[in-house]
């Protein structure tokens, strides 16, 4: 079985971050994520996600996301429901995220690019790694990555690709 979900879109406000009575940092956002189609009309639609982050990765998620940021976010998808205050049984999808990657620079942050696992925040932060590793790396950043915001096209012959 796999339940796996790779997102990317752009935060419709600032992650909220709670603590649970234990200490367990929690952060929550929703992800504006375009569909690859227009609809009969022409216009492109958006889904909305709720995204969880926990502990460490998602104390650095409040810290460093913000409303309008581009992000990537791994995870699995959860189902659970609720009764709301008048009673009603609510059922909420949202993905619980294990890594994220911011993808553009913020404006006050002067960088970007951390990554983490959220198995106890084991994968560190930072990474150029992309999705999935186990990255230890501290304190990189976009300038470390020589293809962000060249502009310029790669060039690379069909004899050098492995597919």
């Amino acid at each position: 079985m796999l339940n796996r979900i790779i997102l990317i879109g752009r935060l419709t406000a600032d992650p909220e971050l709670r603590y649970t009575p234990t200490g367990t940092a929690v952060a929550s956002f929703t992800l504006a994520v375009d569909r690859p189609r227009a609809n009969q009309q022409g216009e492109r639609e958006t889904d909305f996600i709720n995204i969880v982050v926990w502990q460490k990765l998602g104390e650095l998620c409040a810290q460093y996301l913000k409303k309008g940021r581009l992000a990537a976010v791994e995870g699995r998808l959860q189902i659970r429901s609720y009764e709301n205050k008048e009673g009603q049984r609510v059922r909420v999808a949202e993905v619980v995220a294990d890594n994220v990657r911011f993808l553009d620079r913020g404006d006050s942050t002067g960088g970007g690019g951390f990554e983490g696992s959220g198995a106890g925040f084991g994968g560190g932060f930072g990474g150029n790694q992309g999705f999935g590793g186990n990255n230890n790396k501290r304190g990189s950043n976009f300038d470390d990555d020589p293809f962000v915001d060249d502009g310029k096209p790669i060039d690379i012959s069909d004899d050098d690709l492995p597919f």
